[in-house]
């Protein structure tokens, strides 16, 4: 008979029983991971319909690079867990490929989710939407609730339908934020702030309690000119009278209340919709453009984007060549080592740029820029990078989405010239210096901190001690050199006087156009013409050269997780049901993440940054 405690006999079954159902669901993970693995190797292709519509319906932020860790944003996609986000390029390509593909008759974008978008994107999404109208097939737009961004898109396209009980609603630009002084005097936080820049508004959230005349003349200035371009285009559009948007805007609570309160019908009245549709008046709508979906009778034949796109570049055979222009995406705040898409590391992006110079195929790079700022010591690795592709022999274009200022600006200098839209946000040639101390806060609930130190430096630098006035003078010399710097490197590389670059940078933010009048930019033209002109100065002939995109890429490993999984979502295993969708709790912690982030940006090594608050509301 076992002599054992009756406890451990109890433990030790258990264990074993955990163990047995442990190497059971190994054996199933085994058999499931096979099976999907063997599903993948003999999947076809999605297949897409004659006579079919292009479905269209961007989701989030619209952007030039998506954000995230390549490897968690493809599991969040999976999952459907993932931040909405559209990649500009893809509507692009996916307009170009329909324009002369037989099977499409028609492109529908259903614009209801738009929620962020800079107004020179929406505008290189504009410009590819007229020359799909000129195959003369038909560009459909609706949404249930119309943003000011989608509405832009909706205004090209050659009929606009917005639910009976929807919303569209005009608010134009403006630029408003928090402003913290107060409670950080209340927490007894020194925040000590070094800049040069008399415009250089980066800061004053945290040193003021409103926005300074500087930052309010800059921003009037960038907000009227925005405005009046977004009008512009979309007077022009639409075929409307010259006014028309403003008038609606202004006058938008007497039109409601002339359709006692129904801003749909206010809308069609004031023709910036052409009619008042449900959603299942649309679908029959475009049914008599397509016909009925085969498999659903209740549908419209259509091809979802990203359905199209994988058959068509798959077709295309990737745009890579012999001699290629590479391309490579700068987006989101500089900040120094190595960072995800969405953001530029000093590391990370310096990477790919290497990997350009020493790609033989590669004889042209274009670096399409879309980044407030940053770190200034990232920005500098960054821009030495761009400059040891130029030294190499290979002519290097930087082009400017909707914002390229600060440290944004500063690596779109270093190429060899600059492309901008007239609505892009840059310059702000500007420098600061943050750094807080908690000291006080620690005396009023009873820290205190002290020590010895071999010179005056030693203990400088702590958050818990305060500021001497010789680090404060020292870290001021800091911001001034950086500033220094700055305005001799945008001096040397346009060409211009260092009095003049100091004259129209003090932290002033212009758009394209202003730029292009100020010198701090070439041309003004979009990111197709910036690649033309990266091919001329290699010496490629039009027709000669591949696209050669060079973005941070999946392991193998990863690449095999992911088709796994996404062979599973094509086989209709619900993955999203997997997931745990956050509490109120946790959806508010999220929240305060998001507003506080802006703190936890800074990590440039020296503790300067230039960087633009080119926050717009749109």
């Amino acid at each position: 008979m076992s002599t054992r405690n009756p406890f451990v006999r109890l433990l030790s079954a258990l264990w074993y029983g955990a163990d047995g159902v442990r190497k059971i669901l190994h054996l199933v993970l085994l058999l499931v991971v096979f099976l999907v693995f063997f599903g993948a190797m003999s999947a076809t292709p999605p297949m897409i319909p004659d006579n079919a519509a292009l479905f269209i319906q961007p989701r989030g932020a619209l952007v030039e690079q998506l954000q995230g860790d390549p490897y968690d944003r493809a599991m969040e996609e999976l999952l459907n867990d993932g931040r909405p986000q559209t990649l500009v390029q893809d509507i692009v390509d996916a307009l170009h490929y329909a324009k002369n593909d037989d099977r499409i008759e028609v492109v529908y974008f259903e614009l209801s989710s738009v929620l962020s978008a800079g107004l020179s994107k929406l505008q290189r999404i504009a410009v590819a939407i007229e020359d799909f109208k000129t195959s003369g097939k038909p560009v459909i737009a609706s949404a249930d609730f119309m943003s000011q961004r989608g509405y832009y898109l909706a205004a090209h396209a050659d009929e606009v339908y917005l639910h009976p009980n929807g919303v569209l609603l005009l608010r134009g630009y403006g630029r408003f934020r928090s402003y913290y002084k107060d409670a950080i005097d209340s927490l007894r936080i020194d925040w000590n702030v070094f800049r040069v820049g008399t415009h250089k508004s980066y800061v004053e959230p945290f040193t003021r309690m409103n926005m300074s005349d500087e930052d309010r003349e800059s921003t009037i200035r960038l907000i009227d000119q925005l405005w009046t371009s977004y009008q512009s285009d979309v007077v022009v559009a639409r075929g409307l009278d010259a006014g028309a948007i403003d008038d609606f805007a202004e006058n938008l609570v007497d039109y409601v209340r002339a359709t006692n309160g129904d801003i749909a019908i206010a809308a069609r009245n004031h023709g910036l919709v052409d009619d008042l549709l449900t959603r299942n008046e649309l679908r029959e709508l475009m049914i008599d453009y397509v016909g009925e979906d085969p498999d659903h009778a209740d549908m419209f034949n259509a091809t979802g984007m990203q359905e199209y796109l994988s058959v068509m570049r798959m077709l295309d055979g990737g745009a890579s060549d012999t001699d290629n222009v590479a391309i490579i995406v700068a987006a989101g705040d500089i900040m120094f080592g190595s960072q995800a898409p969405g953001k530029i590391g000093a590391d990370s992006t310096a990477a790919l740029l290497q990997r350009a110079r020493n790609n033989e195929s590669v004889k042209a790079v274009v670096i399409h820029v879309d980044s407030p700022g940053g770190s200034v010591f990232a920005a500098e690795v960054i821009a030495h990078e761009i400059e040891a592709l130029r030294e190499a022999g290979k002519p290097v274009i930087a082009s400017m989405s909707s914002v390229a200022a600060s440290g944004g600006y500063r690596i779109s200098i270093a190429a060899d010239r600059v492309f901008a839209s007239p609505a892009t946000i840059t310059g702000s040639i500007g420098v600061f210096g943050i750094f807080p101390t908690y000291q006080r806060t620690f005396d009023a609930i009873g820290i205190a901190t002290d020590g010895v130190g071999s010179t005056p430096w030693s203990g400088q630098f702590r958050p818990d001690r305060e500021m001497s006035e010789g680090t404060k003078q020292l870290f001021q010399l800091f911001v001034e050199d950086a500033y220094d710097d700055f305005i001799s490197s945008v001096a040397e590389s346009r060409g211009l006087a260092k009095r003049e670059v100091d004259q129209i940078g003090q932290g002033q933010v212009w758009t394209g156009a202003d730029a292009l009048a100020n010198g701090l930019i070439d041309e003004l033209g979009t990111f197709e013409d910036a690649i033309a002109a990266a091919a001329e100065l290699a010496g490629l002939e039009e027709g000669e050269y591949g696209l050669l995109p060079i973005d941070a890429e999946l392991s193998a490993t990863e690449q095999f997780v992911v088709d796994l999984l996404g062979v599973a979502v094509r086989a209709g295993l619900d993955m999203s049901a997997w997931v745990r969708r956050p509490t109120m709790i946790e959806g508010i912690a999220r929240d305060i993440g998001e507003k506080t982030e802006l703190l936890l940006r800074f990590n440039d090594p020296r503790g300067i940054y230039s960087h633009c608050l080119c926050d717009f509301d749109l």
